[in-house]
């Protein structure tokens, strides 16, 4: 299913003042993969992901979105292909209820009134919300904006789903959830985040970024189980492979 593809070839993108966030990356991911993007502050993470739905587009090498390369002339199929949940619920949620915030984007995809229901109801239900439809945004907890953020995007049935530090600022019982949740999405998915047990549960694949350049690409327990790489790109591990402080067992990480 080509439609699904992700694939960055020398991806390289220099901000107007100056910094160099993407350094000629490469990678591909392929039809139900889930990746985890990791690596510390300014290591490249926000700016790739930026990309993968054309909110920049590259400035050196190539970002191919299924048959599409991305570029200004190709945005709209970009973005019909991949749905970006962006890292603050707030960005995404503007409208005067949560149906309304749900139903805008099939809306603008010209789909008669009977698709919109359809698909806001559906995306409403697969992220448990459905009970808050009536309600403003603005009211909501941060697990519940979050929720509703995904539901708008998956109202508008994403081939590739990319998501920006999903886990930040849930308490632990919506953190949970959303990992269910996500577990459920059964296509791409991308997701950036400092959460390394997020991505430990998530993600069975893990790219780690380090100064805009893809420092290691592989399985993530393996990965993220191995101390020097993590050093190198100023990484720790997660917390789950840390062992436990009061009894002094601690996980080999080598």
């Amino acid at each position: 299913m080509s439609h699904h593809l992700l694939q960055a070839t020398e991806l390289g993108y220099t901000y107007p003042d100056g910094p160099t966030a993407l350094s000629g990356i490469s990678f591909r991911i392929t039809h139900g993969e889930s990746v985890a993007i990791v690596g510390s502050n300014g290591a490249g993470k926000s700016t790739l992901l930026q990309h993968l739905n054309g909110c920049l587009v590259p400035q050196k090498g190539t970002l191919r979105v299924g048959d599409v390369i991305v570029a200004e002339s190709t945005l709209q199929t970009v973005r019909r292909t991949v749905g970006m949940v962006f890292q603050d619920p707030d960005d995404q949620l503007f409208m005067p209820n949560v149906y309304e915030d749900v139903a805008f984007g099939p809306a603008n995809l010209g789909l008669p009134a009977e698709d919109i229901e359809l698909r806001v109801m559906q995306a409403l239900e697969t992220t448990g919300v459905a009970h808050l439809r009536t309600r403003a945004p603005y009211h909501l907890s941060g697990g519940e904006k979050r929720a509703v953020a995904i539901a708008t995007v998956l109202a508008v049935w994403p081939d590739i789903l990319v998501l920006d530090e999903p886990s930040s600022a849930l308490d632990p019982r919506a953190r949970r959830r959303l990992l269910e949740l996500l577990k459920t999405f059964d296509h791409t998915k991308v997701v950036a985040t400092h959460d390394l047990d997020f991505a430990l549960e998530l993600c069975e694949r893990t790219i780690i970024l380090s100064r805009g350049n893809v420092h290691a690409d592989g399985p993530t327990k393996e990965l993220l189980a191995h101390s020097e790489i993590l050093r190198a790109a100023e990484l720790e591990p997660p917390v789950s492979a840390q062992g436990c402080p009061m009894c002094g067992w601690r996980k080999s990480n080598d």
